[in-house]
């Protein structure tokens, strides 16, 4: 039970290297994969799941391997078992008890006669024992449509396990779940994911930086001061390599002055003394050579203190910073945005309906556990008024699009220059811009669509947010706080991250629970 990579590359269509002679390995236990947006993370973990191909080098994995994509590319129209896969050995099973002893059924089911018992009690484990086999995709929420990728996955009883941000959209029952069975994982794991709780019950944290992968032994926690400590470190020489080059720059200015000074005094001395021209021109030259000389080690060590504060600056440069500003848009305290009454959806709510008000420029958090109707409330909204919603699937950009062309149909009026501006600042730079949206990383697709939803024309009143934050590094989370925070019009956002929703400031709680709205 082990990966290995050796010499390892891949590159985007447009030929943009994100790997480069990558060699590492990593074998039994949990090890936790960290890195900014758009570091390569979940593009290693399709490389190692076969879903891409590596252009050189190899990749090879000991044992059968499950692995949970960051996006799971489902149908609403799919049934849970068709997701879990045992679709058709259930149906074999169904028709064996019922007399039909063709032996196409029996080779069909295989070993697998207690997989309704098995995949039944992987899902009570999940928190999913009430979800019947039949039921249909797009009649579950976010997180229980993660829970069940994952449970398809343990199903089949891998020896390597490949997680891509699987705490997204869960709320805090379910993490708990999917920390207990994680904990109880003896195969090779191998999680992406930006929840600190997660990376804290891991043995071993792998960083992806600059295309390479380096290992460090301990969880989270123990990294992140490891790398807090390097990092002041970094500063610390940045801030001597700093002291060096303005030390060597006055000390090469006093040493160009006493050169100038001694000739000056050698040519008024060779003058008073009389000597012969050549005499005295050999004597100037030799000055001069010797001035020369003690000129250029001092310049060659100006240039050895600016190359090492070069390389110090470049050890703590981060240049992969969102930078988010929001549209400034005011809204008027006494202004009705929304105004509902009797919100019904497929019987989700209790009867008879929820009640809701938006006025102003409220900030409102959403919370409840899976399945209680967050996410439909706010369609129902959608819907119902002018908003900028942000989907908890991101399906609202044109996947055959570049970011770009997406950003000009959401925001036409826009000069080509300032959407090329704001692009970057979203971090998707140059030719990262006019790369189609459907190979687009998780993070990236996420930051994508933050740039067209929020600012759209026109400039939104209102925001819907749901579940902002998944597959967002924690620098561009905090980049996303502050801009709430300064944020001048109204929002509604769902999230399960305590951490995220307390920095907002928000002016009112809501809790949807059995279809009842309370706060």
């Amino acid at each position: 039970m082990a990966i290995s990579c050796t010499d390892l590359a891949f590159s985007w269509p447009d030929d943009t290297p994100v790997f480069e002679g990558l060699s590492f390995t990593v074998g039994a236990g949990r090890t936790g994969l960290v890195g900014v947006n758009g570091s390569g993370k979940s593009t290693l973990l399709k490389l190692l799941a076969g879903a891409y191909r590596p252009s050189a080098g190899s990749v090879v994995v000991d044992g059968l391997v499950g692995y949970l994509p960051q996006t799971l590319p489902l149908g609403d129209d799919l049934s849970v078992a068709e997701v879990l896969g045992i679709d058709r050995v259930l149906a074999a099973l169904l028709a064996v008890e019922s007399g039909d002893v063709r032996d196409e059924h029996f080779t069909t089911i295989g070993v697998d006669w207690d997989v309704e018992e098995r995949t039944r009690a992987q899902l009570a484990r999940l928190g999913l024992a009430d979800v019947d086999f039949d039921r249909r995709l797009g009649t579950l929420s976010g997180g229980q449509v993660v829970s069940l990728g994952l449970a398809a996955q343990l199903v089949k009883q891998p020896d390597v396990l490949l997680l891509d941000e699987p705490t997204n959209n869960l709320d805090a029952d379910a993490r708990a779940r999917l920390y207990a069975v994680l904990e109880e994982w003896s195969g090779c794991l191998l999680v992406v994911s930006h929840d600190r709780e997660l990376l804290d019950r891991v043995d071993r944290i792998a960083e992806v930086t600059h295309g390479e992968v380096r290992l460090f032994g301990g969880n989270f926690t123990e990294w992140d001061a490891a790398s807090r400590a390097a990092r002041e470190a970094a500063e610390r020489t940045v801030r001597d390599a700093e002291q060096e080059v303005k030390r060597e720059k006055r000390e090469l200015q006093q040493a160009r002055e006493r050169a100038a000074r001694r000739a000056s005094n050698a040519a008024r001395t060779l003058d008073s003394a009389g000597l012969p021209r050549i005499f005295a021109g050999n004597m100037k030259r030799r000055a001069q050579e010797s001035a020369g000389r003690a000129d250029g080690t001092h310049s060659a060590r100006v240039s050895g203190a600016r190359a090492r504060l070069d390389s110090a600056s470049r050890a703590v440069r981060d240049d992969d910073q969102l930078v988010l500003e929001l549209p400034d848009t005011t809204v008027p305290a006494g202004r009705t945005l929304f105004h509902g009454t009797g919100l019904q959806a497929r019987g989700l709510f209790a009867a008879p309906g929820l009640t809701l008000d938006i006025r102003g420029p409220e900030r409102i958090a959403l919370t409840g556990p899976n399945g209680s109707g967050k996410s439909t409330l706010l369609r129902l909204i959608r819907d119902a008024v002018p908003a900028a919603y942000l989907s908890q699937r991101l399906d609202v950009l044109d996947p055959t699009l570049s970011v770009s062309d997406n950003l000009a149909l959401a925001a036409p009026s826009m000069p080509r220059p300032d959407r090329m501006n704001l692009l970057a600042r979203f971090l998707f730079r140059s030719d990262r811009a006019h790369l189609p949206v459907s190979v687009l990383s998780g993070g990236e697709l996420l930051r994508a669509t933050l740039a067209c939803v929020l600012f759209a024309e026109p400039a939104p009143h209102l925001l819907l947010l749901d579940e902002p934050t998944n597959n967002l590094d924690l620098s561009s989370v905090t980049q996303l706080e502050s801009a709430l925070a300064a944020y001048k019009g109204a929002f509604v956002v769902v999230s399960h991250d305590p951490r995220f929703l307390a920095s907002l400031s928000t002016t009112r709680h809501l809790t949807l629970t059995n279809g009842t709205l309370t706060g």
